[in-house]
């Protein structure tokens, strides 16, 4: 599992938030803040830990890392809740006090509101000392929560299939990239590409392609002040049309209305599929696949965006969600010290192949061939996201959090529907033009 698209009207629920619960009652939750404990065995409590991550939850993952970490916290109880539309069910529950004592914060929560539902974890001086990305958290000068770890972005594919269609180096441009599928079509049975149209949610992962043409840190920020971000030579320009030329040259699965997200990640790692766009957080997903169908895991391979700034790759560097402490929480000491051992110590992000957010964290292996190939990471601003967002929600595009745009956009591409490309990014840029001028924060 992964993260899904947001579900229903965010508008609607953001008026829900807006309206509930204030900032905190400190007698009955503890207070509004979340200091990391100091001696382990005076932290006590039983927590519930909100994850998307529902099969780490099936499989008895999660169970064996609290084990772990009550061997550190003996008198600590930590229990799993994992949610399948995590973001649909979860901005519903925060209209009451009961949403978990951990939780990854929900899209559709405005920034500034951050104080009315989380506890503060501390300072922005001190953890951004310790911790990347802890700005898109802050409010006030306080930190409400922190990424267990951050991605990378790219192409997850079969070595195998690329060998065998004759490629053997990454494709350094999109016309070059969709040479390469095309000898893919004609020199293999894989399907070249997988667009995960029926799920939904991997399609907004093509957003993530900000920062990858231009090689710029602010690129996720700049459609906050820009009123079409998809003018000609921009990312998401780049990369959607990228995506829209792929479906066009009838390079991806014939039916995109039945594909499976879940089945992809075998397709994969059988050599069925090609390619598919994705985080990093995938790679060790289509690696145990791989195991699964026993298949050799080091098959999966990793490719940047097909552009280069300078003669070098570059691939933005994000962070996942941000996990916080509910501020209705009797047991905020507790919360806070998972928070921090299964960041700082858990090994999760290690596992998992992710890159962490603790400052001086190594780079997974995964993530090597970058390293050895001078790909440039690029650590992307996050000071313009509550302000990306509410133009995002006050235009219903969703280039966030919603696959909806792309699913019209591969629709037009393969003739399900009217319309072509130039049409579909004027639409867009009308929508977010106007949006700018009445989203508020």
């Amino acid at each position: 599992m992964k993260r899904t698209a947001l579900a229903g009207s965010v508008l609607a629920v953001m008026a829900l938030l807006a309206t509930a619960c204030g900032g905190g009652d400190s007698s009955s939750s503890g207070g509004d803040s979340a200091a990391s404990p100091t001696d382990p065995s005076k932290v006590t409590g039983d927590i519930k830990v909100l994850t998307q991550r529902t099969d780490l939850v099936q499989d008895g993952t999660m169970k064996k890392y609290a084990a772990e970490f009550t061997k550190l916290y003996p008198k600590v109880h930590v229990t799993f809740e994992g949610i399948t539309d995590y973001e649909g069910e979860v901005k519903i529950r925060m209209n009451t006090s009961n949403y978990g004592d951990v939780l990854m914060i929900p899209a559709a929560v405005k920034t500034a509101d951050y104080p009315k539902f989380f506890a503060s974890l501390g300072s922005a001086g001190d953890l951004g000392k310790k911790y990347t990305f802890t700005e898109k958290a802050t409010v006030g000068g306080k930190v409400y929560g922190i990424a267990n770890f951050a991605n990378v972005q790219g192409f997850v594919y079969n070595k195998t299939v690329w060998q065998q269609a004759g490629v053997t180096h990454w494709p350094t441009t999109p016309d070059q990239f969709l040479a390469d599928l095309r000898a893919i079509k004609s020199r293999t049975s894989a399907t070249p590409y997988y667009t995960n149209y029926k799920d939904g949610w991997p399609l907004t992962a093509w957003t993530q392609v900000e920062g990858a043409v231009s090689c710029d840190p602010k690129a996720n920020d700049a459609p906050a002040g820009e009123p079409d971000p998809w003018k000609a030579g921009s990312d998401l320009n780049v990369g959607d049309t990228l995506l829209y030329d792929i479906v066009r040259g009838k390079l991806s699965e014939e039916d995109p209305t039945t594909t499976n997200w879940e089945n992809s990640k075998s397709l994969v790692a059988t050599g069925k599929i090609g390619t598919m766009w994705l985080g990093s957080w995938a790679i060790v997903q289509m690696q145990d696949a791989a195991r699964k169908a026993g298949k050799d895991p080091s098959e999966i391979g990793y490719m940047p965006f097909p552009s280069q700034k300078d003669g070098k790759f570059c691939t933005p560097l994000a962070p996942d969600y941000q996990e916080a402490v509910n501020i209705h929480s009797g047991h905020k000491a507790a919360a806070r010290a998972w928070i921090d051992w299964f960041t700082d110590k858990s090994g999760y992000v290690q596992t998992n192949q992710t890159v962490p957010t603790l400052r001086g964290g190594a780079l997974p292996s995964a993530l090597k061939p970058f390293q050895d190939a001078g790909v440039q990471f690029v650590e992307m601003s996050q000071a313009q996201a509550a302000k990306v967002t509410s133009i995002d929600n006050q235009s219903e595009i969703g280039m966030t959090d919603k696959p909806d745009y792309r699913q019209h956009l591969i629709d037009v591409a393969r003739g399900a529907a009217g319309g072509d490309l130039p049409g579909i990014f004027a639409d867009l840029a009308k929508k977010w033009s106007s949006a700018q001028k009445t989203a508020s924060l």
